[in-house]
């Protein structure tokens, strides 16, 4: 037996990670539009078919006009009508009514059409907008490394990923379009109004000036307290995730009255944030009214005195405060718009800030392919922390030969998880390197390095799936035979076999619907089933009984044949078979053993020249 003291080296300081990055309004904007480029046809038919509603405002008061000028008084029809109305028609007043009464209902129509089409094609775009965004966010979620989401936790990933992704249907199709119509909108509403009477006109347009002032004031605070309440709803979020996850535990302890305080407790000031906000959108919005109502009462005064003084009819003063009351809508729409969209644009803030996040275990550009490895694998001087200031492992070395079996043993807390977790590249190593086949995994592409390991994990991680679908996962596409040869070396076919539905039997959520050793023995016919060169069987017998353990090690026997296996593992028993055997203290190697055979258990194995064991470097 050989013993190897190695000391300790700080890691270099890891940089906080901010809950998410603040962008500025037109950095988001660029990227929503880029993002949203495969849909741009789409937005220009939306936007188009909504700026139908212009000319159909601009009709809207025109019957109104007829009614009044041309049926109650003698004034003639509006310019643009008289081409299109017979001599007949103006002569008669009940020609007219029917004329105004008709005119009225052709435009509710086309009014009720052109909100249906709009209605179908926002449906249409605006999900597949958020559903392409949100495959985005998914596939860079799972290509993040393991310590983000160590750091953040599910529930905020899960919130960015169905709350945040909305936000670009908000902005391009429930923003940017009603923004873009109001303006016309506005342009529109102007100019006629300017044609009728331009003073009224230019007193109208003098509440742009404060309403845009007003917003610009506004946006920041909207915008910083929506930025709490995402925070506190992603954490609200996680919280119940959390418990329900832990359910049993929950029960087992009877803390449901405890864990329901605590929900009320992050509800309770999520309802506080919310109240704040609603008192600073309620202000905005009554200055934004008293604004427009001063518009108004101005506009009515002037052109009551232009009525008086002749320069105006009564009708065409009740056509100008129809436009005006339409003018002033869409004064109103920007300026809330610009005021809610503060909410989708925190939301955007944090899905590109997800996005922006670069993962701690990067690929290189040119990364080489690996097929399948032999399955030697080494380790030079390999510390690993998570925290700056608490390392892990501490330069750990050695050497396994292709086919060896390894025990790693150890107290809890060792390092004996983490040193698998660096041979899978979940993590890179803080200092110091690890080989595969000579190769620094570093240089293959990640997806083939981690494609040469299977995995045996003390809790089984089961999907809610049937049990094929479980024992195919890490080999998509195999053939019916191959999964039911797979569960027969692993022990499991015999009770598959009895369960309704057999092999297409759900498993339920985390496996739940089977006991820890059918759970067990279909991650080990996972494992036979992919075949890797590489095995990682971590506790595997840990939650069994005895009987089921026999079962299981007989199967883990005729899995590791012809196999680098990495094996970690309390129980002696376990350890017996294996050719070297690694002690963790600490996060120090501080013991090493190789072994010709179980036979010679506790002898030392044979050595190099210098003394040291062979599978061990000599300046480990």
């Amino acid at each position: 037996m050989t013993r190897r003291r190695l000391r300790q080296r700080a890691p270099p300081s890891t940089p906080r990670r901010d809950s998410w990055t603040i962008y500025g309004d037109l950095t988001l904007y660029r990227r929503l539009l880029s993002q949203a480029r495969p849909y741009w046809s789409h937005i220009i038919a939306l936007l188009l078919i909504g700026l139908l509603s212009t000319p159909i405002a601009l009709l809207t008061p025109v019957p109104l006009k007829i009614a009044v000028d041309s049926v109650s008084g003698s004034e003639p029809f509006p310019g643009f009508l008289q081409p299109l109305i017979p001599a007949s028609v103006e002569n008669s007043q009940n020609a007219v009514f029917v004329l105004a009464a008709s005119f009225l209902v052709v435009i509710v129509l086309l009014n009720q059409i052109q909100t249906l089409a709009t209605s179908l094609l926002t449906v249409q775009t605006g999900e597949s907008l958020v559903l392409d965004f949100r495959a985005r966010l998914f596939r860079h979620l799972q290509r993040l490394s393991l310590s983000y989401h160590d750091t953040r936790g599910a529930g905020d990933s899960i919130y960015r990923l169905q709350q945040d992704a909305t936000a670009i249907q908000n902005i391009m199709i429930g923003g940017l379009i009603p923004f873009f119509a109001s303006a016309l909108t506005i342009v529109l509403m102007l100019y006629v109004t300017l044609t009728i009477d331009w003073q009224l006109a230019l007193v109208a347009l003098g509440v742009a000036p404060g309403l845009l002032l007003l917003t610009g004031a506004y946006r920041r605070r909207l915008r910083t307290h929506w930025r709490v309440i995402k925070k506190l709803e992603s954490v609200n979020l996680g919280g119940a995730q959390e418990v329900f996850g832990a359910l049993r535990v929950v029960k087992a302890f009877a803390q449901e009255d405890r864990e329901e305080e605590r929900f009320l407790h992050r509800g309770r000031q999520q309802v506080n944030a919310r109240v704040r906000l609603a008192l600073v959108e309620g202000g905005f919005s009554l200055l934004v009214g008293l604004i427009s109502a001063l518009g108004t009462a101005l506009v009515l005064y002037i052109g009551i005195r232009h009525v008086d003084a002749g320069s105006l009819t009564l009708g065409e003063m009740l056509l100008v405060m129809g436009y005006l009351s339409q003018l002033y809508e869409p004064f109103k729409t920007i300026s809330r718009k610009a005021a809610s969209l503060q909410s989708h644009l925190a939301s955007a803030e944090r899905a590109f800030s997800l996005l922006d996040e670069i993962p701690d275990v990067p690929e290189r550009p040119d990364a080489r392919p690996l097929a399948r490895a032999r399955g030697s694998v080494a380790f030079r001087d390999v510390s690993f922390s998570h925290t700056p200031n608490h390392l892990v492992l501490q330069r750990i070395s050695f050497d396994i030969a292709a086919g060896q079996r390894v025990g790693i043993v150890g107290v809890t807390g060792a390092g004996k998880t983490s040193l698998v977790n660096l041979r899978c590249r979940f993590y890179d190593p803080t200092a110091g390197s690890i080989l595969l086949d000579g190769v620094d995994l570093r240089e293959y592409r990640i997806a083939d390095v981690r494609g040469q390991f299977a995995i045996v994990l003390q809790d089984p991680v089961l999907f809610s799936a049937s049990i094929a679908e479980n024992i195919a996962y890490g080999r998509v596409g195999a053939r019916e035979k191959e999964i039911v040869a797979a569960a027969r070396a692993a022990g499991a076919h015999e009770f598959i076999a009895r369960l309704p539905g057999s092999y297409c039997a759900q498993v339920g959520e985390r496996g739940m619907r089977l006991s820890g050793g059918e759970r067990q023995r279909i991650s080990l016919a996972r494992a036979f089933l992919k075949d890797a060169s590489i095995l990682v069987l971590d506790e595997p017998t840990s939650a069994v009984d005895l009987g089921t353990e026999a079962a299981i090690v007989e199967a883990m026997e005729r899995l590791m044949q012809d196999r680098t296996t990495f094996l970690i593992a309390h129980r002696p028993s376990l350890i017996q078979g294996c050719d070297v055997v690694l002690m963790l203290d600490q996060g120090r190697l501080v013991e090493t053993t190789e072994r010709v055979s179980p036979a010679e258990v506790g002898t030392p194995g044979p050595a190099r020249s210098d003394g040291s064991p062979i599978g061990v470097r000599a300046d480990a």
